[in-house]
């Protein structure tokens, strides 16, 4: 009965914010000024679309294959190879893991023959180190971005934490996760979708620990199959595109909203939001984003550790989830 009276309480407090909130989103015209993106979209945690906020990036006329082949062409970068990230049904094993991808270093050479089809894959191949990526493996067309977003860097008082260059095709998408960042993300390229839940949606989304397995070639057909590793990860298993409301019931409390970035916009998603992106270009997607640490002195933080331990640990029996320090996943 207890059980059922909290299940009742939370469907309730998800409803309440999506009846306040709706899945309205802020469109400004041209890049606001601090205050006033701190006011409209930082301190309501709501994500908003920026038009205007990068034309004067030599990237956004020159970044074409062939410049970037130029720039580019011989420097070994790392590539992802497979749907990875995600939780993934293991065929042979019958078990669902936490699939991590494959890496492979190639020439961007290389990547560019893969993504215009001069070379074929039966893989999904997309540029999508982080942790600064742009800096690093990106170096040598680093200066055709801004380094930081001058109004977002004024209105959070800080400088990102990473810049990450990301570049694929309609193949390469993300499952549904969050992360701990305030996100600037500019699409140059092309257009990604996003969808995206808030963070009081939490009790919708199934989160639960899986043993932790990643991509590896097969030696004789360099087929990529999943080997289990040591280890586990707390993940969302739903893929908001085709959910099984019999598997995961609690989803169908879920309010999606869905946001079309174009070529030349931004967006910005709020640090902890839930989101699963998916991209189309005829040449390649190509976008920059700009990872901000998020406050954790707001008391959004640590909620979000509330609901892990008290759905996903105490509710659905993953116990060690009850002691463990919240990650930042």
């Amino acid at each position: 009965m207890l059980e059922d009276d909290i299940d009742k309480v939370f469907i309730k407090y998800v409803k309440e914010y999506q009846d306040i909130n709706g899945t309205h989103v802020h469109v400004y015209e041209k890049p606001p000024t601090a205050l006033e993106f701190l006011r409209t979209s930082v301190h309501p945690n709501r994500p908003a679309i920026i038009k205007g906020g990068f034309e004067h990036w030599p990237a956004r006329t020159q970044w074409t294959n062939d410049y970037l082949r130029s720039k580019m062409g011989e420097s070994v970068v790392t590539v992802a190879g497979k749907y990875a990230d995600a939780v993934t049904l293991d065929p042979d094993t019958d078990k669902e893991y936490f699939a991590m991808p494959h890496e492979e270093q190639m020439k961007f050479d290389s990547f560019i023959d893969l993504i215009e089809g001069k070379t074929v894959s039966m893989n999904a191949n997309y540029i999508s180190l982080q942790n600064g990526s742009l800096p690093t493996e990106y170096s040598a067309i680093e200066d055709d971005v801004d380094r930081e977003i001058s109004w977002f860097s004024e209105a959070l008082g800080k400088q990102p934490d990473a810049v990450n260059f990301w570049f694929g095709d309609d193949k390469s998408a993300t499952s549904l996760h969050k992360d701990p960042y305030e996100n600037c993300y500019a699409v140059v390229r092309g257009q990604k979708t996003f969808i995206l839940y808030p963070p009081t949606e939490y009790y919708c989304m199934h989160e639960s620990l899986y043993q932790n397995a990643i991509y590896v070639p097969n030696k004789t057909t360099q087929k990529l199959t999943l080997c289990p590793i040591d280890g586990e990860t707390p993940w969302i298993p739903v893929n908001p595109l085709y959910p099984d409301f019999t598997k995961y019931p609690k989803f169908m409390h879920a309010c999606p909203i869905t946001v079309t970035v174009k070529e030349g916009e931004m967006l910005y998603l709020p640090a902890l939001w839930f989101h699963q992106v998916m991209q189309k270009g005829d040449e390649g997607v190509i976008a920059v984003n700009y990872w901000y640490d998020m406050d954790y002195t707001n008391s959004l933080f640590p909620t979000m550790g509330l609901y892990r331990r008290l759905i996903t640990g105490a509710m659905e029996g993953n116990r060690e989830l009850l002691n463990e320090e919240e990650d930042s996943d």
